[in-house]
């Protein structure tokens, strides 16, 4: 993290709004990238801007700063998943999110095959394939074990090989 951003979490902690508006303009399209790949567009930025009402709440309980990214993004991450054992999530394939497109052959649609994933291994998916994170750093995003990411990986790759 820039040294800017630790000083705007400092002064978003004290009650500073702007530097906390600095700090949702920051991050907002990593977010609701991250978001759509778990929920879809369609609810995607209220699970962001739910996360960014959390995270200002809690902001004066974060005890280091420089974690600022990753302790937003596991607030965001929460909100999604939330949201996607409330609805029964399932994203209509004409809906599902761009994701790696470019990255992707021409005749393969992967958000259409990302929709079809459970939320939590479209959530490990788009952390392991988007932003490139470890499996250690999308367990500690998720609340459970490096294992379990590597599980949750099987499982998302067994589910769209039987699927294409």
């Amino acid at each position: 993290m820039h040294g800017t951003e630790v000083l705007l979490v400092l002064e978003a902690a004290r009650g500073d709004r702007g530097a906390f508006r600095g700090l949702v303009e920051a991050h907002w399209t990593r977010l609701v990238a991250l978001a759509r790949s778990v929920v879809g567009d369609l609810e995607a930025e209220d699970a962001v801007q739910e996360g960014f009402v959390d995270a200002w709440r809690k902001l004066g309980r974060l005890r280091d700063p420089s974690a600022f990214r990753a302790w937003l993004t596991r607030i965001v991450l929460r909100r999604c998943l939330k949201r996607a054992r409330r609805i029964r999530f399932h994203v209509p394939l004409e809906e599902a999110p761009e994701v790696a497109a470019e990255a992707s052959p021409p005749d393969l649609d992967v958000p259409a095959l990302l929709a079809r994933l459970a939320p939590r291994q479209r959530a490990v998916m788009h952390l392991t394939l988007v932003e490139e994170l470890s499996d250690s750093e999308i367990a500690h995003l998720l609340h459970i074990t490096a294992a379990s990411v590597r599980s949750h990986r099987r499982r998302a790759r067994e589910r769209l090989r039987q699927s294409g």
